[in-house]
């Protein structure tokens, strides 16, 4: 009887901890608005943190920075770099996509002509029979129509007009919040404390405390390789010959592409060769737009190469510490669920759930293989 007694005390304490699993699941999705600022909010702190401890190491005699001070020049910083950022690109990506939306389809395809010949001829030699509907001049005439579009664009930035109002009540919310978090480095976790039972505090305060580190290292080492990545490519598009604000929207687009290893490259100077052929459509196609895009191809794997030997190591090497077979496969787990943004966000999550097995899960063989080396 007792024993029956047991099983049925056990089941309903697994019913009552999936059945709360799921009332904190609704919530926070409910609250994901909210959520969201608050984990920006965070990041933007471990971001600005450098400043705040700067500033807190300034001494003359007994005077030193009022904590506040040093919160409120953190905020002023991170917003002065984003306004730099928006100031200078906005304008750069406004005039890029006018641009796209203003080209040619007929003569683009009209330019490529013989080059897509050529390679539907190849196709017709494997008996693929993959275009048996349309040829492949007409199948990149509909694709380029459908992308080269000004209805395209002018979706996009009445979409984004449509989200200022939101933006600025975020902009409100997240400054208040980053504020407080770069004040009072404690009070993210003093907070998340509230909900952890009290015998697994220390516990969940050294787990805290190393994903603090870990992102921290992640975010500022991710902030370098983008400026880097984007200075860099810049300097190469033009030195290749492509116009300047080209250069700049192709350096920000393979930098911005770059967070996501592997896959992320690739997109990006997919996309930098597109833009490169679609806005120099009138150079002849084998004299001078085919060598252009073989030195931008060549640019493309010098910064990649510069990326994976230098930038990567210093940043995953110091955060990540997992195996790239791993970060592989997150990446494709994260893609195939949440798209983009998952890939964005996979490998910062990926780092905190490792932490957090290392510290409660040790005990599994599987984890501890995972989180050997954090």
């Amino acid at each position: 009887m007792d024993t029956k007694a047991d099983i049925r005390s056990q089941a309903w304490k697994y019913i009552l901890i999936v059945l709360g699993a799921a009332i904190l699941l609704y919530i926070l999705w409910y609250l994901r608005a909210i959520i969201f600022y608050i984990l920006v909010s965070f990041v933007l702190s471990l971001t600005g943190r450098p400043v705040v401890d700067l500033l807190d190491r300034v001494r003359y005699g007994k005077f030193r920075v009022p904590r506040a001070v040093s919160a409120l020049t953190g905020v002023v910083v991170l917003w002065g770099v984003l306004l730099l950022f928006f100031r200078f690109f906005i304008p750069v990506i406004s005039f890029q996509a006018h641009e796209l939306a203003a080209v040619n389809t007929d003569l683009v395809i009209n330019n490529l002509y013989e080059p897509l010949q050529r390679i539907e001829a190849f196709i017709l030699t494997l008996e693929l029979d993959v275009f048996r509907d349309m040829t492949i001049a007409e199948f990149v005439s509909q694709k380029l129509n459908s992308v080269l579009n000004i209805d395209f664009f002018a979706k996009i930035f009445s979409s984004l007009a449509t989200l200022l109002g939101n933006i600025f009540i975020a902009a409100f919310a997240i400054t208040f919040m980053t504020f407080f978090f770069l004040k009072d480095d404690r009070l993210f976790l003093e907070g998340l404390l509230m909900f952890v039972p009290t015998k697994h505090e220390r516990s969940f305060r050294h787990v805290m405390s190393s994903i603090r580190y870990l992102l921290m290292r992640y975010f500022i080492g991710i902030i370098l390789q983008i400026i880097c990545i984007i200075i860099l490519i810049t300097i190469g598009m033009l030195i290749v010959g492509i116009r300047f604000n080209n250069a700049v929207v192709i350096g920000l687009l393979v930098g911005v592409f770059n967070i996501i290893p592997y896959i992320g490259p690739v997109i990006g100077a997919t996309l930098g060769i597109f833009i490169g052929v679609v806005t120099h459509i009138e150079m002849p196609f084998y004299g001078e737009m085919l060598p252009m895009l073989l030195y931008m191809l060549i640019v493309f794997i010098c910064v990649q190469l510069i990326d994976n030997i230098i930038f990567q190591p210093l940043i995953y090497g110091s955060s990540v510490h997992a195996h790239p077979v791993e970060i592989f496969l997150v990446l494709m787990i994260a893609g195939s669920t949440a798209g983009i943004v998952g890939m964005f966000l996979a490998i910062p999550a990926y780092t905190v759930i490792r932490v957090f097995a290392k510290e409660f899960f040790n005990n599994f063989k599987l984890v501890k293989r995972l989180t050997a080396k954090i």
